[in-house]
């Protein structure tokens, strides 16, 4: 039962890296796409961190599936090696996403900002 578990969890866990895979993939050709375009038409900065805005979304979302496999494969096989490691992925993943989420949320802000501005003017 414990092998079956075992081997249960590691397709699971493949899975879900597979889906990150996806999803980051996805993000990139999106960006790639609206960065092509954005040079293309010469369009401003603000349109170009759009793009940016959108593919770090797709990062975050891609780094939190990650992590979840790694959570999933170390559940399986929890040396302290195994434990260890993970500590130090959900560390890094953890410290990427805070800065990537901050500076999301900060354009984001500027957003809004501009927007509420716009419509006040108007």
């Amino acid at each position: 039962m414990e092998q079956l578990f075992k081997e249960l969890a590691g397709y699971i866990a493949l899975a879900v890296e597979a889906s990150a895979a996806l999803i980051i993939a996805y993000g990139a050709c999106q960006a790639l796409y609206g960065s092509v375009r954005a040079i293309v038409e010469k369009r401003s900065v603000g349109q170009r961190k759009d793009v940016w805005l959108n593919f770090g979304v797709w990062l975050l979302l891609g780094l939190e599936f990650e992590l979840a496999a790694d959570i999933v494969r170390t559940a399986i096989s929890p040396t302290w090696n195994d434990i260890g490691q993970l500590a130090a992925i959900g560390v890094i993943r953890t410290f990427l996403n805070f800065f990537l989420e901050k500076d999301l949320e900060q354009y984001e802000g500027e957003q809004v900002e501009k927007l509420t501005t716009r419509s006040a003017a108007a």
